[in-house]
């Protein structure tokens, strides 16, 4: 066992763009890093690789600090976008490169399900065939963690998402720290143990899938993951609880904030329920927009009385049902709990 990768006051200045400082501890787990383009994602996994200095701040692994030690010495195995495989070599050689045990080797390439290329250089794999392979080699020299940049990018839908689940089971089966850098909300949800935002290089909020997707910190971190519908509002009382003012609506809310207080809050698309007919405690709204993503619709929402536009996504069942056409007035639906408030 490695034990955890601490990383304290880590920061780094270029022209333009200044990094951290950031303080993270990786436990055996996976640590999604989701953010932007440009917020420091790669940038945070370089130092604590070694492949930039850090400006300030300390990275050690097990106790062990890492800052001045060469690469080869941290004993951190690192997986690129591109795989950076060796053209010259075959799979297997790729594998064996730097293995620490045959009995291993085995072991990976079942796993990874690579057994029908082990024979073939890198020009001729595909995309996904190149990561499964990289992912194979870093974790073959018995790494005591793995930093991993964006690799399911680039590759076509289906590809990704079967290496996803692969990737899954894989991280599930490793005793170490795993960082696993991503702009993909559904990557980081899925592979995540827990999650952690960067913007402009700082950390915005680090939690669990659920904590970061039902409880954002902030207005960022909710729109970045998932949380279309944003919006202002003021707080109020219906039938003794707590509610917010919308416009001319009531919508029931837990928040504990003063009656009277204008706060922001986010409901995720998948947690408005469409009906019929009014709901004490909910909005009424026009259908704007349809938008069919095949096994669900993605409807814009104009709330009546208020400026307010709210996304919804629904089955095509409740689209047939409710006869769901731009120009459409429905009725939303939205669980006190579905609603997350901040200042």
């Amino acid at each position: 066992m490695s034990g955890p990768l601490d990383v304290t006051g880590l920061a780094r200045s270029y022209p333009g763009f200044d990094f951290g400082p950031v303080d993270l501890s990786v436990a055996e787990e996976v640590l999604a890093v989701l953010g932007p383009s440009g917020s420091g994602k790669t940038t945070l996994l370089s130092l604590i690789a070694g492949i930039v200095q850090p400006d300030a701040g300390t990275v050690s692994l097990g106790g062990r600090s890492l800052v001045g030690r060469r690469l080869e010495a941290r004993r951190v195995g690192v997986v690129f976008q591109d795989g950076a495989l060796f053209p010259h070599m075959t799979a297997r050689e790729n594998v064996a490169y730097a293995a620490t045990d045959p009995e291993r080797v085995a072991d990976l390439v079942a796993l990874l399900e690579i057994q029908d290329v082990l024979d073939r250089r890198p020009p001729s794999l595909s995309g996904g065939e190149q990561r499964r392979v990289a992912l194979a080699r870093t974790l073959a020299a018995d790494p005591d963690a793995l930093l991993l940049d964006e690799p399911l990018s680039s590759l076509d839908a289906p590809i990704r998402r079967r290496l996803r689940d692969a990737f899954h089971d894989l991280f599930r089966t490793l005793s170490i720290p795993v960082v696993y850098v991503t702009h993909d909300q559904r990557a980081a949800t899925v592979l995540g143990d827990r999650i952690a935002v960067l913007r402009d290089g700082r950390v915005e909020q680090v939690g669990t899938p659920t904590e970061i997707l039902d409880r954002p910190r902030n207005a960022f971190v909710a729109r970045f993951t998932g949380s279309e519908n944003v919006f202002e509002a003021r707080v109020t009382t219906h039938e003794g609880e707590s509610a917010l003012r919308v416009g001319d609506h009531v919508l029931r809310a837990e928040t504990d904030r003063p009656v009277g207080t204008w706060v922001t809050a986010c409901v995720r698309p998948s947690r408005l329920r469409l009906v019929g007919e009014p709901r004490a405690g909910g909005l009424e709204a026009a259908v704007t927009r349809r938008l069919n993503e095949g096994d669900e619709y993605r409807l814009s929402l104009a709330v009546a009385s208020s400026d307010v536009e709210l996304t919804a996504r629904v089955r095509p069942r409740t689209v047939e049902r409710l006869g769901l056409e731009p120009g459409t007035t429905v009725h939303v639906a939205i669980a006190p709990t579905a609603v997350h408030v901040f200042d």
